[in-house]
């Protein structure tokens, strides 16, 4: 077990969380869930002891090990992929060396030849014999081919390092494990592979995530961040999330009966509380007013975004048409020869391990970047609004985000702007804020009113959710779920792949496949699975 005792953390003026007692039990796996900034990752980095709270403590059980995915990328630059692995059980790791380093020398002292016997014994109730080969297929499970296994973590790409280092916060069973968003980079056959050992650990887990598919399929509780205080409630995000609107919505209901209430007490009170033979009325009506009179409901430090995306017009039959696409970047090739007709009300996911042949043909379909070989062919009704990975050019001017959008509202409705921007959660003087120093998260949701204020009747996304905290995902996944017309999007969210795409495009360097038919049966097939193989 694993707990803290009054907790509190605060940076300069600014205060995280106050007065905390929580205890975290063995068997179950806690979903930490809060808003973009609630102080998520740095709770995570107290109980790891990677950081000391201002005041309070945490107390792990004697003899607990506790494990932590490592956010360091170049921390093991010089290590093998292997190696780095097994560092992730430290006691094995440590005789794991001593033992090596012996056996290298080309002579032994007596003393060294007592000294392995020692630790062969202790390598082998570590059950260290098996180590390299459990670490090995661990890395397999997780998409690192054995012909990797040996390269030194700096010449390995960064979504691969990604992976070693969750194998490395997993690896022993660590009493308690601490992962922070432990599926980015993950591709969804990784992700499916990390439920399934998640769900059968038997310890202690304690994971961020925004992935809502994930937190559903492993979490047995969720310890939500609101308020300066964190509270756990049993059941995965879904159950909380349907039991928190729930909760909402009847103390605002209770609330506008108290209001209702009061404003009846209180007229009965002016009315009446200068006539003698009723004020003893009026007194008895002005106890009841304090007892009924609701405190104001508290603001969340979450709210939703309300995404609705309307068409200016329907499109015609064929949307685009793909003939041949063929793409390289520096030398290399992500795009062989694709081609495809999208059609009306297709709703196609692009899916695919490589990341960069996904966003190279969305380019593509946008118009930002021309083809190597081939064509693309939008049709004739077709307006389309696109959502590029990298934003950034968007908001490199000194200028206010009311001018910004203003620029892509062609009506001049001042009223019609400040509305896009309310329902993107930007209000009062957030309007004048600079583009320039938008967060990720407000980047997103200004590209969001951009589209909205559009009206396109196509909708291309590159990993939409990058940024988003858990309301504005799922408001953008309710928000295209309703969109009647074309939508071509890429996305790590299994949630919003499975539940808004009809159909799915997989693309690869070697080639691509295209099936009608929703995300998770695309990706489950077996009858698929051969010629899903041979694009890798």
């Amino acid at each position: 077990m694993i707990s803290t005792a009054n907790l509190t953390v605060s940076f300069g003026s600014q205060t995280l969380f106050e007065d905390i007692s929580i205890k975290f039990i063995e068997g179950n796996c806690y979903g930490l869930i809060g808003a973009n900034g609630a102080g998520k990752s740095t709770f995570l980095k107290i109980l790891s002891g990677d950081i000391d709270p201002s005041s309070g403590s945490v107390a792990v059980d004697q003899g607990k090990s506790i494990s932590v995915l490592k956010q360091d990328q170049f921390a093991y630059d010089e290590y093998s992929v292997l190696e780095t692995v097994l560092m992730g059980d430290p006691q094995l790791y440590k005789i794991y060396v001593e033992r090596r380093d012996l056996y290298a020398k080309s002579e032994m002292t007596e003393a060294e030849g007592l000294r392995v016997g020692d630790l062969e014994a202790e390598f082998a109730d570590l059950n260290g014999y098996m180590a390299e080969a459990d670490a090995s297929t661990m890395l397999s499970e997780l998409g690192i081919e054995d012909e990797f296994h040996e390269s030194l973590m700096k010449d390995m790409d960064s979504a691969l390092k990604v992976r070693v280092l969750l194998a490395q916060a997993l690896f022993g069973e660590p009493d308690i494990l601490l992962l922070d968003e432990p599926t980015n980079q993950l591709d969804y056959l990784s992700v499916l592979w990390l439920e399934n050992y998640l769900a059968d650990f038997k310890n202690t887990v304690i994971v961020v995530s925004h992935d809502r598919h994930f937190l559903n399929k492993v979490c047995t509780h969720i310890a939500d961040v609101d308020y300066k205080q964190i509270k756990i409630y049993p059941g995965n995000y879904d159950f909380w999330k349907s039991s928190s609107e729930l909760a909402m919505q009847q103390r605002q209901d209770q609330a506008s009966k108290d209001a209702s209430k009061v404003a009846e007490l209180e007229d009965f009170v002016r009315r009446f509380s200068a006539n003698a033979s009723k004020s003893k009325q009026a007194t008895s009506r002005k106890k009841l007013i304090e007892k009924l009179r609701p405190e104001d409901l508290p603001v969340s430090s979450r709210r939703p975004p309300y995404i609705n995306f309307k068409a200016g017009r329907k499109t015609g039959t064929n949307v685009v048409k793909v003939d041949g696409v063929s793409h390289s970047v520096d030398g290399e090739k992500v795009l062989n020869k694709v081609s495809f007709t999208i059609h009306a009300k297709d709703k196609v996911a692009i899916a695919g391990k490589n990341s960069l042949s996904k966003t190279i043909l969305l380019q593509i379909l946008s118009g930002e970047l021309q083809p190597d070989e081939g064509e693309i062919e939008w049709g004739d009704s077709v307006t389309y609004s696109y959502f590029p990975k990298d934003n950034s050019k968007f908001f490199k001017e000194k200028i206010s985000l009311f001018n910004w959008l203003s620029q892509f509202e062609t009506s001049g409705d001042i009223q019609l702007v400040r509305g896009f921007l309310g329902r993107m959660l930007f209000s009062g003087d957030d309007v004048e804020k600079y583009v320039s120093v938008l967060s990720g998260g407000e980047k997103a949701r200004a590209m969001f009113s951009k589209m909205m204020v559009a009206e396109g009747n196509t909708l291309l996304f590159d990993e939409p959710t990058d940024h988003l905290d858990l309301e504005s995902i799922s408001a953008l996944n309710d928000g295209l779920m309703k969109y009647p017309e074309c939508i071509i999007f890429s996305s790590h969210d299994f949630q919003l792949l499975d539940t808004v795409s009809n159909r799915v495009i997989e693309v690869t360097p070697k080639g691509f496949l295209d099936q009608n038919m929703g995300f998770d049966e695309y990706m489950t097939s077996k009858v698929l699975a051969d010629k899903r193989a041979k694009l890798y």
